[in-house]
């Protein structure tokens, strides 16, 4: 303890939900379902899994350090240039970069509470001034978060749509906020579900990157099934992403997995089919808690935050007994909450008939 970083004694580590194996073993279940970490259902493609395996062969050689072939079709598909990309480690990796490039001592962050909890790790670990803004009927207060900034400001955290609420910004919600913020200030958006929005009014940052200090994160986690392979993505203006290359890990990608979303890329009817699972799922488990009587927050993403109205924790506790995993919401200080992933039709009803038997 007296040799650890001060910063560090501030953290709590991250919990993440809960792996199938681990509920497994502990209760000796032979069936699980997770429905917690808002994963893809939906397992990748043949041709994913084919590029896989054509590649193991290599894996005796360090990966292409700069994703050249990944940047480039990305590139291509977005209308940038190669050297408007970063590759992550998913794109956690990125916000921590961003940190890590452009943060000095004494320099503010500023943040919505709750939110996704990575924010406020990787500015403690920095050493950040954290300046939190509290949500809003379960939603980003972008004039709040404005009126926020000082000179001490470097760099403002936006989810969009938000985790855990699964709710999002409008485009012109997004263009006031900024008109309000200096241009000095990095604003980070996190579009980590973009794929999700199924909404006309959704902001599109991306026209921005070469107008401002914006960084736009995507992830290949969730819409295109690669959560296991921990890949994401960056654009900012060509400064930015110099900078954050600077400091980020040689070989911070691993080979397979830029060859798993290289082929990802090229898979439309996989993404059509998710997006339909998804909306479909929530349909279902929207009608289903109206019937029930309970309240959730409609989404924007492939997840629902549903308000049980009491202490979440026994809901959790049983429905992991019935080998069934959601997300407990205490870490977010959302105690009377659960949040669940959209899950396979199948998995969905399960879900419901063991949520209306645990919460009777």
């Amino acid at each position: 303890r007296k040799l650890v970083g001060k910063n560090i004694l501030r953290i709590k580590p991250y919990k993440p939900g809960k792996p199938i194996e681990e509920l497994k073993r502990e209760l000796k279940l032979k069936q699980v379902i997770k429905l917690a970490s808002n994963e893809n259902a939906l397992s990748p493609s043949l041709k994913v899994t084919s590029a896989i395996k054509n590649s193991l062969s290599s894996l005796n050689r360090y990966p292409d350090d700069t994703c050249y072939y990944l940047k480039k079709k990305l590139a291509g598909r977005l209308g940038f240039s190669p050297s408007n990309l970063i590759i992550g480690n998913g794109s956690d990796e990125i916000i921590a970069l961003t940190l890590r490039a452009f943060l000095n001592p004494a320099e503010e962050v500023v943040i919505a509470r709750p939110t996704f909890l990575i924010y406020e790790i990787v500015a403690k670990i920095a050493g950040a001034k954290i300046k939190y803004v509290p949500l809003k009927d379960l939603k980003y207060d972008l004039k709040s978060m404005a009126e926020a900034v000082t000179k001490k400001t470097k760099i403002i955290f936006v989810a969009n749509p938000d985790n855990p609420t699964g709710t999002y910004l409008t485009g012109d919600e997004v263009r006031l906020f900024l008109a309000k913020v200096p241009k000095e200030v990095i604003v980070y958006f996190d579009e980590a579900y973009f794929e999700f929005a199924d909404v006309p009014d959704f902001p599109d940052t991306l026209k921005l990157i070469n107008k401002r200090n914006i960084i736009t994160t995507r992830t290949f986690s969730k819409i295109y099934s690669l959560a296991g392979l921990r890949i994401g993505y960056g654009l900012a203006n060509k400064q930015i992403i110099g900078y954050l290359n600077r400091v980020r890990e040689p070989f911070n990608v691993n080979s397979i997995a830029q060859v798993a979303a290289l082929a990802a890329l090229d898979e439309k009817d996989c993404l059509r089919q998710t997006l339909k699972m998804v909306k479909e799922g929530k349909k279902y488990i929207y009608n289903e808690l109206e019937k029930i009587g309970l309240k959730y927050v409609p989404s924007a993403t492939n997840f629902v935050l549903i308000d049980l109205g009491k202490n979440s924790r026994i809901v959790f506790n049983r429905l992991l007994k019935r080998g069934i995993i959601v997300r407990d919401m205490r870490a977010w200080k959302l105690d009377n909450f659960i949040r669940v992933t959209i899950g396979t039709m199948s998995e969905n009803k399960k879900f419901i008939k063991a949520f209306k038997e645990v919460s009777r």
